[in-house]
């Protein structure tokens, strides 16, 4: 195959016909390795539901099927030809600012390869699919498999959910793979209908905060009260000074720009005293020297870790970071280039032994290479990282506990196995310990996609410690830490995590959508949580929010972002 110029692909394409010089096979690879964690693209094929399926993308109009589209897509008026499809791809956030697909294919070839995969598959020559060429197997249940029939409305119906209600996930009673069939039911986000209010326990109030934000996601308290966003589909880095009051935003200012994907912040040394701010970006951190007071970044980022992983392309693109008590190491989280490893070609026991004595206990490799995984580096050396725990799919925020300086990885875990299956969760981090993925998952459950593959991992599976409703789709955990403020919460609540469930798209009935209190006993968990914020599903099963991160401001209260209506809210306790 040889290679295209973007410039040469332009010159060369007739929309009726297929992309000059380019490979439909080579494309449906492409797409398989980067796209289809989050797309499907023809019929039978193992793509998620996460994204619109995109089979048929080729000449339909955007944002023309039945998926919670952004606005910004919906006012775009494209058309997915060959030449628009090469311009969104390239850099999808510069054509439709404020779109939802963040991660670009860089490669002129690859991109040629899979707009001709999409046009093959719109025309009918692509054949492909059932002759086994140019992608992963199909992980869809075998004939006869449990759950081929209807689902079944399940008891964690997320109209049970009110402040307060307990939910405890037990291990030992997760159903069988394919219970039910693997559904896809995509959030459509909606306006907040005049009569929805969020619910909360007495006493606590719901405003906002700041709107006009791009993809709200991670949020960072500086020591003079201003508060740092990341904006990952806008690719920078915003600092919301707040009102004297506290109440709202005064001020909102872009402090860096021309990022890739950035997510995670950290300060150092610490957060008292910062130096300098830490950013991880989808493939490396820079650090921007740091003054508090500083509304924008004195100078450009110096490179800290120039690659986390090999394969940076596709898959999950969010990256977290965070030190150590004693500022020895910074932890790194890398989420999983695919759904459970698909396309990951196979090792010899002989093979495996020498990898994992390299990389650790379950390790994976192919395209995931340092990622489903937690990377440890050593502050102040220019050695490489290594993997300090594996098997953690997609860790999408990293938190060290005040009280005793334990790592926290909070997990969105695999899809496709039917409603119940798999367990998100929020875990204390082990080092050299291994969480399953892709072989295995809470605990000796062997995932049926890789049955029989390693046997020799039975048994060496490290349960989470708070597992979640599967599909709520877990992004962060927060402590709660604050014992004085105007809007503190009451004692009761010191010391307890509060997560943020983003909300379902691979479950017959939705869940997530919500912040739930989890519950500490002298510091350990208890393996339950509440419901603390519930509210922003509607009755038709749509929602009105897409509830991100958590930040304990100043004066108690608690910061909630949303990357769906771009909107920081904030959570306070009247006294």
């Amino acid at each position: 195959m040889r290679s295209i110029t973007t410039a040469g692909l332009l010159a060369g394409l007739v929309c009726a016909a297929p992309v000059l010089g380019a490979d439909a096979n080579a494309g449906k690879a492409v797409f398989h390795a980067q796209c289809a964690l989050c797309h499907s693209a023809e019929p039978g094929d193992s793509g998620g539901g996460q994204g619109p399926n995109l089979n048929g993308v080729f000449g339909r109009h955007s944002a023309s099927t039945d998926f919670g589209y952004t606005a910004a897509l919906k006012a775009s008026g494209l058309t997915w030809d060959a030449d628009t499809l090469n311009r969104f791809l390239s850099s999808p956030t510069t054509v439709v600012p404020g779109s939802a697909m963040v991660v670009p294919i860089q490669n002129d070839a690859d991109r040629a390869n899979v707009i001709a995969y999409f046009q093959a598959v719109k025309d009918g020559s692509f054949k492909a699919a059932t002759a086994g060429g140019g992608g992963p197997p199909n992980f869809a249940p075998p004939p006869g498999s449990p759950g081929t029939g209807k689902p079944i409305k399940g008891s964690d119906d997320w109209k049970k959910d009110v402040p307060g209600r307990i939910h405890r996930i037990r291990l030992a009673k997760l159903p069988a793979p394919y219970d039910t069939p693997s559904t896809a039911k995509f959030p459509r986000l909606v306006p907040q209908p005049a009569d929805a209010k969020v619910k909360l326990p007495p006493g606590f109030t719901f405003s906002v905060f700041a709107t006009g934000t791009t993809g709200a996601r991670k949020m960072l308290l500086a020591p003079n009260g201003d508060i740092f966003l990341s904006e990952t589909q806008a690719n920078k880095i915003v600092l919301m000074r707040p009102s004297a009051d506290g109440t709202h935003a005064d001020q909102i200012t872009t402090f860096a720009q021309g990022l890739v994907l950035p997510h995670g912040m950290a300060f150092f040394p610490n957060a008292r005293k910062p130096q300098w701010l830490y950013v991880a970006e989808t493939n490396r951190i820079v650090r921007y020297a740091y003054t508090p007071g500083d509304t924008q970044a004195s100078g450009l980022p110096e490179i800290i870790v120039p690659q986390l992983s090999p394969v940076a392309g596709g898959g999950h693109f969010s990256r977290d970071i965070v030190f150590s008590p004693d500022l020895r190491r910074m932890y790194v989280s890398v989420g999983s280039q695919s759904n459970v490893a698909e396309d990951m070609p196979k090792k010899s026991p002989e093979e495996i032994k020498a990898w994992e004595a390299e990389h650790g206990l379950g390790a994976a490799w192919g395209n995931d290479v340092n990622r489903a995984d937690v990377l440890v580096y050593e502050v102040g050396s220019d050695k490489p990282g290594k993997v300090y725990a594996s098997g953690i799919r997609n860790c999408v925020s990293l938190t060290v506990q005040p009280d005793n300086g334990a790592l926290w990885c909070t997990t969105n875990e695999r899809d496709m196995l039917g409603d119940d299956l798999v367990p998100d969760y929020s875990t204390r981090v082990k080092a050299g310990a291994w969480y399953g993925w892709p072989w295995y998952y809470m605990g000796n459950h062997e995932d049926p996609r890789h049955a029989g593959e390693r046997p020799d991992l039975a048994g060496k599976v490290t349960s989470p410690d708070v597992p979640y409703q599967a599909h709520s789709a877990a992004l962060n955990l927060t402590f709660y830490t604050a014992t004085s403020g105007s809007s503190a919460f009451p004692k009761k609540y010191v010391g307890d995590g509060f997560a943020v469930l983003h909300g379902s798209w691979n479950r017959a009935f939705r869940t997530g959508h919500k912040v739930v209190r989890v519950r500490m006993k002298n510091g350990i968990p208890t393996g339950e949580y509440d419901d603390f914020l519930t509210g922003f599903i509607v009755d038709d099963g749509n929602a009105w929010g897409r509830p991100v991160a958590l930040l304990v401001n100043q004066d108690g209260s608690l910061l909630l972002s949303d990357d769906g209506a771009n909107i920081v809210y904030r959570i306070a306790y009247s006294h």
